[in-house]
């Protein structure tokens, strides 16, 4: 991700800000300016719990270059308790604890680190919930 994108889309990373549509309430993250259930304008914020469950997961053992320093990992698809399908990676659960349905929680963590210069990117991922 190049570092103005990154810092342009910070606020809806780490603090997991979506938009609510006025017309019909569906929530919707990442935000967008039209819903896509019934094209009315999306632009009123909304804060997400960080609260969801396992929809579905996968562990990655060959990931793109910048997160071969952390593989394997597991990706899964978190079903928020407002009801969109996020993705995001799993930190602080070991493989045999994982299962569908299994409640989480969204935290700020190390996503890895770019450029000769290293930079660190943070962003969302979820752990079983406390």
């Amino acid at each position: 991700m190049e570092l103005p994108s990154y810092r342009r889309t910070a606020r809806e990373r780490l603090g997991l800000v979506g938009e609510v549509c006025p017309r019909c309430q569906a929530k919707l993250f990442p935000p967008r300016d039209v819903c896509p259930h019934c094209g009315g304008p999306a632009k009123t914020e909304y804060a997400f719990s960080g609260k969801g469950a396992v929809y579905s997961y996968s562990t990655l053992y060959s990931p793109p270059e910048e997160f071969q320093k952390v593989a394997p990992y597991t990706v899964a698809l978190v079903k928020l308790e407002e009801g969109p399908l996020v993705t995001a990676q799993l930190t602080d659960v070991e493989p045999e604890e994982l299962h569908i349905g299994l409640p989480v929680e969204m935290v700020t963590r190390r996503l890895y680190e770019e450029g000769d210069d290293g930079v660190i990117v943070y962003n969302y991922k979820f752990r079983p919930a406390v």
